[in-house]
Order: C-alpha cells, then sequence, then structure tokens
C-alpha cells in the first residue's frame, strides 16, 4: 500500500509543476503582447493582430494567447469590437486601484501613506487651481463656506465640510484623473479620521480656515495657496508625525 501511494503523490506534485510553468507563461506572453504592442506603435482605435497570428508569432498555443489577451482586457487595454475583433482603448489608470482601495483591508502604513498622499496632492494642486479658478468658481465656494457654522474659522477638521470644500477645489483643478483619485481617497481620509489611527487633535497656532483659502483664490497667487493650504492642513501633518 505505501508504495500505491507513491505515484498519488509524484502526480499531484507534477500537476503543481504544470500549474506553475502554465502561469509563468501566460506572464511571459502577456508582457510580450505589450512590448508588441508599442513596437508597433499601435494607438487607440486599432485592431490588434488575431490569436491565431499572435500564437504562431510566439511560439504558443492560442490557449496561452486567450490567457494574456484576458488580462490585458481586464486591466483595460484592449477590447472586443464587433467585426474588428480586439483593438487598443485608453485605460482608465484609477479603475483597478479603485477596486481594491478599500481601507478596512489596507494595513496602518499603507493607510498613513494614502493620508499623507491626500494632503500632498492639495498643496500641490495649487497652481492648477489659481490658474483655472473663474469668478463662477469662487462664488460656488463663497457659497459652500457660507453654509459652514460661524466657529467653522476655529474649526480644524469637519469632515463633511472638508468633502464640499476640498471637491470643489478638485473640481476647479480641471484635471480629470485628480477629481477620480480624489473620489477613491475620501473613504481612506474619512476611516483613517475615525479608526483612531492617528492620535487626538493637536492645537495648532497657525489655521488658515476655507473662508481664509477663498480670499486666497480670489485675491492672492499660486504662493500664497500652496502657503495657506498647507497652515489649513497643519493640524492633519501635526497628529500624523505625533503619532
Amino acid at each position: 500500500m505505501q508504495f500505491d501511494s507513491i505515484p498519488n503523490a509524484m502526480d499531484n506534485i507534477l500537476d503543481k509543476l504544470n500549474t506553475i510553468d502554465t502561469r509563468s507563461l501566460v506572464d511571459k506572453v502577456e508582457m510580450n503582447l505589450i512590448e508588441l504592442l508599442i513596437q508597433r506603435n499601435l494607438k487607440v482605435g486599432d485592431a490588434i493582430p488575431k490569436e491565431l497570428e499572435l500564437a504562431s508569432g510566439l511560439g504558443v498555443s492560442r490557449t496561452v494567447i486567450r490567457e494574456a489577451l484576458l488580462r490585458l482586457r481586464m486591466i483595460g487595454l484592449i477590447e472586443s469590437k464587433k467585426h474588428r475583433g480586439a483593438v487598443i482603448t485608453n485605460p482608465d489608470l484609477l479603475s483597478l486601484l479603485e477596486k481594491r482601495m478599500i481601507p478596512q483591508v489596507l494595513d496602518n502604513a499603507t493607510l498613513r501613506e494614502v493620508f499623507e498622499l491626500r494632503l500632498v496632492l492639495e498643496i500641490g494642486m495649487a497652481d492648477f487651481i489659481m490658474e483655472r479658478v473663474s469668478k463662477q468658481d469662487i462664488e460656488e465656494l463663497q457659497e459652500i463656506v457660507a453654509k459652514e457654522p460661524d466657529l467653522s474659522d476655529r474649526l480644524q477638521f469637519q469632515i463633511q465640510h472638508e468633502i464640499n470644500f476640498h471637491g470643489k477645489l478638485y473640481e476647479i483643478s480641471g484635471n480629470e484623473t485628480l477629481k477620480k483619485f480624489q473620489k477613491m481617497l475620501l473613504p481612506v481620509f474619512d476611516y483613517v479620521h475615525s479608526s483612531g489611527l492617528l492620535k487626538k487633535e493637536v492645537v495648532v497656532e497657525k489655521y488658515v480656515s476655507h473662508k481664509g483659502l477663498v480670499d486666497i483664490i480670489e485675491h492672492g497667487t499660486a504662493e500664497m495657496l500652496r502657503n495657506g493650504m498647507r497652515n489649513h492642513l497643519e493640524n492633519h501633518f501635526a497628529r500624523i508625525f505625533s503619532s
């Protein structure tokens, strides 16, 4: 009975090895396909070679080609078109990341880094805001801050006020990728704020309110806005570096 079990054990090992080899081959074919698209200088809307041509050119089976193409579809690099086959498409750079941006399953180090990233983005987009803001934008910002309580000049954080005001700033930036990124980061920002990951509120000497930022946007410069935003977010920075 012991000898009979040896072939079965060996079969199981071989099955696992075959699976590993197949995946490794698909990985290589996936990268080769991407290199091929680059070498042929294919653009959005261009059709890619047929499965049979790809299989022959790369010396692999059509099954491997199909698996590699499926991966390219999943990352939004290609899509199927009727009567044309697979064509190059413009991938949504943030779609895959968004599906994985679940704050409850991220470790504390990653949460802190995402939190920091959001702060850096808001300070860094001052030039875009000052270059692209319109009179109507300023009026809408004034309406947003007018709905905040009078104490908001001294309150350093209220999540809904932050969402309304900073969401408008991202809109003014005119950068669609930034806007999508902001919406993706909001749940993380809210989760970090309420989870206890960072220490209690830290009192800072300098604080620029939302109303102060609107005044800078209306009358100031990009450098003034960067400094104002830095002071506005100082409380968050203090909490990060003190935790």
